[in-house]
């Protein structure tokens, strides 16, 4: 996979991205990730790249010729573009999972008040959004899609399954874990996780699975329980 990421701060990557599980897989030749300056398309000498909106309003906005020309630097067939925007669909691991099919990714990472529509139509695929919150500009939230896209890639985890069994994979959270050793301060780890059997161990982490969701996340649990029922 490659991942391009348009941007105004071109000095923050790789940041993260650059350690860990995603730097391995970067310097493994598993993905390649590329920062695209967007204002090296400005068209004058002060490298400008926003403007104040028509019709007034708060803040500036990012330029349509600057940002779709950067687009159109990088795009090619079987491209998914994606900008980075407050009013986005909620990323997701469902939806991290669909980008990690994808060869190519463009994250422009907005800045300012937001882009002009008109970049929208003409060359972003999806708006994605990590929440429900505003940030200074769309850098983290990119170098978070690519993270999450990132380790769902074929050898990228050290063993495949533990993309499946994490939080929100199932569409629950992830069941408490433990390691050695087997009493810390008087805290025991739980029995059926010593005794071997596999059966019992795989119902008490979906039991405990379901217990944390329902207690912590309510929108999960009703959205599981729907699927539950679909399913039967």
């Amino acid at each position: 996979m490659r991942i391009d990421v348009l941007t105004l701060f071109p000095e923050l990557f790789p940041g993260p991205l650059g350690g860990s599980i995603v730097g391995r897989a970067v310097k493994q030749n598993r993905v390649e990730v590329n920062a695209v300056d967007i204002r090296s398309f400005a068209k004058d000498a002060r490298g400008t790249v926003d403007e104040k909106p028509y019709g007034g309003g708060p803040g500036m906005l990012m330029v349509p010729d600057v940002l779709t020309e950067a687009i159109e630097s990088v795009r090619k067939p079987g491209t998914v573009v994606i900008l980075t925007s407050p009013r986005g669909e909620v990323f997701n691991q469902k939806l991290a999972a669909e980008l990690a099919q994808a060869e190519h990714l463009v994250l422009v990472a907005g800045h300012y008040e937001g882009v002009d529509q008109r970049v929208i139509d003409l060359a972003i695929d999806r708006e994605i959004s990590l929440g429900d919150f505003v940030m200074s500009s769309g850098n983290i939230a990119a170098m978070a899609i690519a993270d999450a896209v990132i380790r769902l890639l074929p050898g990228v985890l050290g063993d495949d399954e533990s993309a499946v069994e994490e939080s929100h994979s199932m569409g629950l959270l992830e069941y408490p874990q433990y390691t050695r050793p087997a009493e810390y301060r008087g805290c025991k780890v739980p029995e059926v996780l010593l005794g071997g059997d596999h059966g019992k161990i795989a119902e008490f982490r979906r039991r405990e699975a379901e217990k944390v969701t329902r207690e912590r996340r309510p929108d999960l649990w009703e959205k599981y329980l729907q699927t539950e029922m679909k399913e039967r």
